[in-house]
């Protein structure tokens, strides 16, 4: 019996399982994120429906503040109207859609006189060619888009307000390596209503200046419609009729 006993122990432990390791799992999505970028693409749905004029201060750091005019009317047409952009900050231009397409208003300014005219760029959904973007009207237009597609390259994170801004606001960055991010990383904050009342980007700060007027029905264009070559940024050349006096 007493050499029967080790013998039937040492059987009883090699029968035993062995216990399973843990399973190691990948990090796990930080708590919060998918709700953040849930609320984030709702209130951008709500702005895409959100018809309005109003008025935002553009700071950009390179000079004083400007008053942006934002006008997203009833029938989907919108305008923003741009002041000091064009010819190196002296002519106000102003952006549209409209069903006819997409134009380029020249305003009248300190550095051009003569009466508003618009020039045709392309169709309405075209994009505004580079070297003549002001960029601030994406955020209400297109980036919107962006900001409701799940399938976007971006991470959604909540951001505390700033002094003076009202709504829920967010962080938005990048997870994509592409140099053509679809957006301007940044802070972007809405009311409930979808009214956009501050976006903090590369292409400055744009803050709610007071409450929104109601939308028109339709976008007019600021003049008429001619044949010509839109105002770029830059700054024009020294004339070339100015020439040194020969001696």
């Amino acid at each position: 019996m007493a050499i029967a006993l080790p013998a039937l122990l040492a059987a009883c432990t090699a029968d035993r399982p062995t216990p399973t390791p843990p399973t190691v799992t990948a990090d796990p999505v930080p708590a919060g994120a998918d709700a953040a970028r849930d609320e984030l693409a709702a209130l951008a749905a709500a702005a895409l429906d959100r018809h309005l004029t109003a008025q935002y201060t553009l700071s950009t750091g390179d000079g004083p503040d400007r008053t942006v005019v934002v006008t997203s009317a009833n029938d989907g047409t919108w305008r923003v109207d741009v002041p000091a952009w064009g010819l190196g900050g002296t002519v106000d231009v102003s952006l549209a859609a409209t069903a006819d397409g997409l134009f380029q208003c020249a305003l009248p300014s300190a550095g051009r006189p003569e009466p508003p005219s618009c020039v045709r760029l392309g169709d309405p959904d075209d994009t505004v060619p580079r070297r003549l973007d002001p960029r601030v009207q994406h955020p209400f237009t297109d980036w919107l888009e962006v900001l409701t597609d799940q399938r976007a390259p971006l991470a959604v994170s909540p951001a505390t307000p700033p002094a003076g801004v009202s709504g829920e606001c967010y962080s938005v960055e990048s997870t994509s390596a592409s140099l053509n991010a679809p957006l301007d990383v940044g802070i972007y904050c809405y009311e409930q209503d979808g009214t956009p009342t501050l976006v903090r980007a590369a292409l400055g700060t744009l803050k709610l200046a007071g409450p929104p007027g109601p939308a028109p029905a339709t976008v007019p264009l600021a003049g008429p419609v001619v044949e010509g070559d839109p105002v770029g940024r830059a700054a024009p050349s020294p004339s070339d009729s100015a020439s040194p006096t020969t001696l």
